[in-house]
């Protein structure tokens, strides 16, 4: 056992850089929907074979922590966690006393000490690049910003890291040696009275359980208070549910579980929307629309019904070789656009760049759009869905009519529509009045603010838009006067 410390121990002293780059396994929550989407971005950036859990919404992929950093600046990505272990068939027992004493005896053998590693460097990483800055103190205490904490509790400087690393292997190998009934506990009583004396503070943490499944003898809260105890005893760290450290992930899917430890405090998605309306879309859900696109170099992209601009502002941002042109009918809604610009422009020009964005915002009428006919590549919106803006009742006479003026300024035979909607009767219905101007490919199904909600990834066909219907033709039988 004392050969098994040292080497642990000195495993931890040894070359920083080559600690810097140890394998880990990432896991991520992403839209529902859009899980290989997201996986597509993560080969293309990373270079990483992601998975897709059995659970929807969530990933996994493997990494070298030196690629941490990159990792962060995915954009299909909500909330990360380092996993910590993962079991594809955990074998739960049938009373609950029995469960929790599973949950005890797994807290004592989960191999902690990689994934806080990953942790207390993430937080270095954050603090370092200025990632975790708030305007607000108070909401950040709220939210348990490990950035905001003192360095007595969470270091940044990477020797501190690995020393305090170093205590917990030291403590937890201790703990080990104590639990033998041939050793005296005189040690570890002596090592705590060491750690009260040097004042080293407790980290506080939380237990989150996302749980799916009805052959579990438990329920989600169950398991977070049983497993909680369970940490909370082998780490002696303090419970905070609100001012937490760190945070431990416990994710069940029947018999599916994964143990991680949280790399953010918020999610992603509020990255680049300072000025948020009624429904908001989320910047991940809109990046992953724009995926479907797949946007080429000189495209002219189109949201009519922009709100307040997450689909233009997150296309402007990946794909600055493309333009893109917003509007909406609502003035409040355009100022609040125009606000969330103002502040990518600031936080561009502020990192050193000194050009604009490839981005105009308009107020306009959805149905009367002020653009000529076949003069854009893609139209990408998120249409009302009847609920929190606009009624069901509304949208049997606004679907028709927008679908037709996309038509309109769409390009025959190679533009596309990408088009999100929760009141998918209407918007089929729809559809099936635009006599050959769309054709769909294919649906995404999503999950919007608990919502059952489709993504339609249409495509104009080669018939030309005329004014009315009986205008309507085909290319190559119109005659010259028709033309």
């Amino acid at each position: 056992l004392e050969g098994k410390l040292e080497k642990s121990v000195s495993s931890m002293r040894g070359d920083t850089e080559v600690e810097l780059d140890q394998a880990v396994t990432i896991g991520a929550t992403v839209p529902t929907g859009f899980e290989h989407t997201a996986a597509e971005e993560v080969q293309e950036k990373l270079e990483a074979t992601a998975r897709v859990s059995k659970n929807r919404g969530r990933i996994y992929f493997d990494i070298t922590t030196d690629k941490l950093l990159k990792v962060h600046q995915l954009k299909s990505l909500d909330n990360l966690f380092v996993v910590v272990k993962e079991y594809d068939d955990y074998q739960f027992k049938t009373t609950k006393e029995e469960v929790q004493m599973d949950w005890e005896e797994l807290a004592a053998k989960l191999p902690w000490t990689n994934a806080l590693a990953v942790w207390k460097l993430n937080n270095s990483i954050k603090k370092k690049k200025g990632c975790r800055k708030r305007t607000n103190p108070t909401k950040s205490d709220q939210c348990g910003n490990v950035g905001t904490k003192s360095t007595d509790t969470v270091p940044s400087d990477p020797e501190e890291l690995w020393e305090d690393l170093e205590a917990l292997e030291v403590k937890r190998n201790q703990r080990d040696v104590s639990s033998q009934p041939e050793n005296d506990s005189e040690e570890e009583k002596h090592s705590e009275i060491q750690n009260q004396e040097s004042g080293v503070t407790p980290l506080k943490f939380r237990v989150t359980c996302n749980r799916a499944g009805d052959k579990h003898c438990f329920t989600s809260n169950d398991a977070a208070r049983d497993f909680g105890g369970a940490v909370q005893e082998f780490f002696q760290w303090k419970a905070d549910m609100t001012k937490f450290d760190v945070e431990v992930l416990l994710n069940i899917h029947n018999n599916e579980v994964v143990v991680g430890i949280a790399l953010t405090v918020e999610s992603l998605h509020r990255r680049n929307i300072t000025h948020f309306g009624p429904t908001t879309l989320r910047s991940t859900l809109a990046y992953g629309m724009l995926r479907l696109c797949k946007p080429q170099v000189s495209d002219v992209i189109v949201d009519p019904m922009c709100g307040t601009g997450a689909i233009p502002l997150e296309g402007v941002m990946e794909w600055q070789n493309s333009f893109f042109l917003a509007g909406d009918n609502n003035g409040t809604a355009v100022s609040r656009s125009v606000n969330n610009i103002k502040h990518i422009l600031k936080r561009t020009h502020d990192g050193g760049s000194s050009s604009g964005l490839p981005l105009d915002i308009v107020q306009w009428d959805l149905c009367n759009l002020p653009m000529r006919s076949s003069s854009v590549d893609i139209i990408i919106t998120d249409m009302p869905f009847g609920k929190r803006m606009g009624s069901k009742k509304k949208n049997w006479e606004l679907y028709p009519l927008c679908l037709r003026e996309m038509a309109r300024v769409c390009k025959p035979g190679t533009g596309k529509a990408v088009l999100l909607t929760q009141d998918k009767k209407c918007f089929l219905k729809a559809l099936s009045q635009m006599e050959g101007l769309w054709r769909k490919l294919h649906t995404v199904w999503v999950n919007v603010g608990g919502l059952h909600a489709g993504v339609f990834v249409l495509k104009r066909t080669a018939v030309v838009f005329g004014p009315t219907s009986v205008d309507v033709m085909e290319p190559h039988t119109a005659t010259g006067s028709q033309k």
